[in-house]
């Protein structure tokens, strides 16, 4: 696919109206339950929980730019119906993000913790065992890629994970599809869109986890056009 062209997301807009933002989340929360994009993810924060639990201990998740906090909300219960005892922290630019990550939690009896933090500035106020971070990597200049995925890296015991869209025609054909039939907001209409032609391809992203450091990093694709990099301390 042609080059990456970054466009400001109108989501991203801190004058948005909040009642708007609120719709296009509620669009976009829809929109990835559709993906099905948490759960690229769990296979590893799963084997780091059952790891962690058999030692007698909670494993601590720390997920980065969580929006609304679809995905970590998604393992949480995955994780509680699996008998598998994982902290969560969110944390996000947008204290509204957050305050609606924190409502959509306590709907869905999942504890949380919630964090406001800049990930380009400088590195997390917190830790975790594990660092996540889902569909946030395509909003950055590249410079503030490398830089959000060494705050990742530096915030992380023992691994990094990340997923994000892969730069490639039919990824563009499905958000178009997806964000026409699953909301009706013209925000994630735009922004579906701009995602897409925003995003880091498979060999782009591979040269964003060497410049961030994250020597040994896994980088696979998986559907619907996304890319997967995990990052364990021990590699």
């Amino acid at each position: 696919m042609r080059e990456r062209i970054r466009t400001d997301e109108l989501m991203d807009d801190p004058a948005l109206p909040a009642a708007e933002h609120d719709h296009a989340l509620a669009g976009l929360a829809r929109l990835n339950a559709w993906s099905r994009s948490h759960r690229l993810l769990w296979s590893g924060i799963a084997r780091h929980a059952r790891e962690a639990n058999a030692a007698g201990r909670v494993l601590r998740v720390v997920d980065v730019a969580t929006g609304s906090g679809d995905a970590p909300i998604a393992l949480a219960q995955r994780a509680r119906k699996l008998g598998l005892r994982i902290e969560w922290t969110l944390v996000d630019n947008s204290a509204h993000a957050l305050d609606v990550a924190s409502t959509r939690a306590q709907l869905a009896g999942v504890a949380v913790q919630t964090v406001v933090a800049d990930i380009f500035a400088k590195p997390l106020p917190c830790e975790g065992d594990v660092v996540t971070c889902s569909l946030f990597v395509h909003h950055c200049e590249r410079d503030g890629a490398v830089s959000a995925l060494r705050h990742m890296a530096i915030a992380a015991r023992i691994a990094v994970g990340v997923t994000d869209l892969d730069r490639t025609a039919e990824g563009l054909a499905l958000a178009w599809l997806g964000s026409r039939v699953l909301s009706r907001s013209p925000i994630v209409h735009f922004d579906a869109i701009a995602s897409v032609r925003a995003a880091f391809t498979l060999q782009e992203a591979r040269e964003l986890a060497r410049d961030a450091g994250l020597t040994g990093a896994s980088l696979t694709t998986a559907w619907p056009a996304r890319w997967i990099l995990w990052r364990s301390r021990s590699a």
